[in-house]
Formats: structure tokens, sequence, C-alpha cells
């Protein structure tokens, strides 16, 4: 008897939904509908600082206009840090992540310093400077005062010693394209991204920590989302693995954009769903829109 396949939404209320998660909704929905699967709408606001309720409002009633419907209850992230620090700890016990107190400022000025003596920094698929690796060394003991001490610090993921506990090649299957075609087994590069923060001390967990555990309890078994996303699969794709959570479908789509070839922002309110509606289009009238860049809804 084959398994129900089971597709989520996952959008942050953090700003309005713009049409790039219109399309992403709406893909997850017909998805599921056209292989008689679940759909799942989950909120992750565990930026608690930058998400608000109005937004979340917002974005279930720009849901409910596209004609959407979904599993009730909501999971909502910011209800579940329990269950986020219970891996934390598993990956500390493991010896795989350190406490990291070096500040964003601080690593500006470092790599700044090493690039201006003619020393090109690493940075991650996003562009963002690696972390500096010199604080995994560090004595227990002394790291532990400055906790104690109240000093400011995030958890990060060890990332040559995770790649080392994992016995074996990484890699995924990929049912859609990434950035530069590939697509069937992907071989993931969790390296490129260097040592990625888990938990911070402004959120409890990281996308990457709560993402991964979110979809293993929920049970999703196929993960449809932007190609923006393409390369944290690498890194999501390492934590099942530290975890023994189970590995699901992936497929990223391509992304809306501008008129002027940008991706879509929250920033920009003038690409929001809501500002269609109130111009008088119908979420049919989005598949055109859709189609302008080569994004179907099968």
């Amino acid at each position: 008897m084959s398994k129900t396949r089971v597709f989520r939404f996952a959008p942050s209320p953090n700003g309005l939904l713009h049409l790039g998660h219109a399309y992403s909704a709406m893909l997850n929905h017909a998805l599921a509908d056209g292989c008689g699967g679940r759909f799942l709408l989950r909120i992750e606001d565990i930026d608690q600082a930058r998400c608000r309720p109005e937004y979340e409002e917002a974005i279930l009633r720009d849901l409910c206009w596209l004609g959407l419907g979904w599993e009730t209850p909501v999971r909502r992230q910011s209800e579940h840090f329990d269950l986020y620090q219970q891996a934390l700890d598993r990956l500390r016990a493991l010896g795989l992540v350190y406490p990291a107190f070096l500040s964003r400022g601080q690593i500006r000025d470092l790599v700044a310093s090493k690039e201006a003596k003619g020393r090109p920094w690493p940075r991650d698929p996003d562009g963002a400077p690696l972390y500096p690796t010199e604080e995994r060394s560090l004595d227990a003991s002394l790291t532990g005062a400055w906790i104690a001490e109240g000093r400011q610090h995030a958890w990060r993921l060890n990332m040559d010693a995770a790649i080392a506990a994992t016995g074996g090649r990484l890699t995924w299957q990929e049912g859609g394209r990434g950035p530069a075609g590939e697509s069937g087994t992907v071989v993931a590069e969790p390296q490129r991204w260097g040592d990625v923060i888990l938990s911070r001390p402004d959120a409890p967990s990281s996308y990457h920590l709560s993402v991964t555990i979110d979809d293993a309890l929920q049970g999703v078994t196929d993960v449809v989302r932007g190609v923006d996303l393409f390369h944290a699969t690498s890194v999501h794709r390492l934590l099942q693995r530290l975890l023994d959570l189970p590995e699901p479908r992936y497929r990223h789509h391509g992304l809306v954009r501008g008129s002027d070839g940008r991706k879509l922002s929250k920033s920009n309110r003038d690409t929001g769903i809501a500002a269609y509606r109130a111009a008088g289009l119908s979420p049919a009238g989005l598949r055109t829109l859709f189609a302008r860049d080569g994004l179907v809804l099968h």
C-alpha cells in the first residue's frame, strides 16, 4: 500500500505574502490534490522580534482568497521551542556544536582585515562570509565560565566534525531543478555553508534546525519550495542524517520575479497578494502572471 504524500507551505509572519509565496502555496496545494495527498500550513515564527500576529492574520486571509484549504490545527514553531532544544542537546552530546561568541560586527571587521591583506575570505552560497573556526577548540571550562557570566553567544554546528560523523556521502532526490540545472540525484555539499547557526540569543532555534525537525515530525514527504533554498537542502540533509530523521523528496521551483528581473521581497509591498486582490485580479488571473516566468501549477 502506497504511503500518503504530505506537502506543506511554511511562511514566516514577518511581512505580507507576495506573488512568489502565492505560487509556492498554490503549487503545493495542487500537487497534494493531484495525488490525493495532504496539504499542511505551518507558521514559521521563530523570529519573535519580527513576526507579528497581524501578519499571520494577513497570511490566512490571503490563502483563503486563493481558495486554498489546509489541515488544522496549524503548527506554529513558537509553540515547539522545547523540541528544537532537545535536538540541539542531542547534537551537543555528540560533540558536534560549540558556543560562538563573535558578534556580526566582529566578524565583519575580521573579514575586512583579512581581505585588506589580500586574503579572500570564503563565503556561503548566499554570499555571506563563513564563520571563523577558531572557537571550535576553546576550552570547555573557559566557554562555560563566559556563558555563566551572561556573555552573549550562539550555538554553531562544527561542520567538519558533523560531516565526518555522517559516515558517508549525502545526496537527495531532486524533482525540480537547481540553479545550474541540477536534477535527479544531487550530492549535498553542506561544507559550503561553514559552521551554521543552530540557536542564537534572539531565536532559540535556527531556520535550518527547526524546519528539519518540523518536516520530520509532521511526516512531510515532499518539500516543494523556491530554488533560492536549493543549496540549504545540503544542511538539512546533514541534520537529517545526524538526528536519524527521514529523508523527504525535494522539488525546487523557479521564482516569480519583478518586472526588473529581481527576486520578490516582502519589503516591496506593491508585489503583495493583497495589492493584486485590491486591484481586482482574481486568483485565476495569477496563473497568467506565473506563466510570464514560465511557472506552471503541476
